[in-house]
């Protein structure tokens, strides 16, 4: 289990926000644009953007569909996490970047809310350390963000 002392940080987590994906996005222009200003708002108030890119048959690691969206582009300096699941954690270095940044909270945002994000946020509930139980990451919007804070 994950301790998270001395982990005071915020971190937004950007979730496969790539071509192939966002490509059958409800409202695609609409969800590019809300993460978009959320990284935007991030990055203004120096809270870390960490990328997260799947690959797999219909994201292939390399081609067209795999790149992230065009109005989308992490900076020099911001982390990307490659994954082959649909839980970011799910043998990635990803625990080892936040803990890098001190992170012990995530805003969480893409595209396949039902999907990748779920699972993340589920992992994120399950290794929270508290002495009460943790609530179910709640339903995401078809705008494909939700915050979920890990204590």
């Amino acid at each position: 289990m994950t301790t998270l002392e001395n982990r005071p940080n915020t971190a937004l987590l950007v979730v496969d926000a790539q071509r192939g994906v966002v490509a059958r996005t409800h409202e695609r222009d609409t969800v590019v644009a809300t993460i978009r200003g959320l990284v935007e708002r991030a990055r203004q108030h120096r809270v870390p953007v960490v990328w997260v890119q799947h690959s797999g048959e219909e994201v292939p690691r390399g081609g067209e569909a795999w790149r992230i969206v065009p109005e989308l582009a992490p900076d020099g300096g911001e982390p990307v996490v490659h994954k082959s699941y649909g839980d970011s954690f799910e043998a990635t270095d990803l625990e080892g970047v936040l803990a890098r940044l001190g992170v012990g909270r995530l805003v969480v945002a893409g595209a396949q809310s039902d999907g990748c994000i779920r699972c993340t946020a589920r992992w994120c509930a399950a290794t929270t350390p508290c002495s009460s139980p943790t609530p179910t990451p709640p339903r995401t919007s078809p705008r494909g963000a939700h915050r979920h804070r890990r204590r």
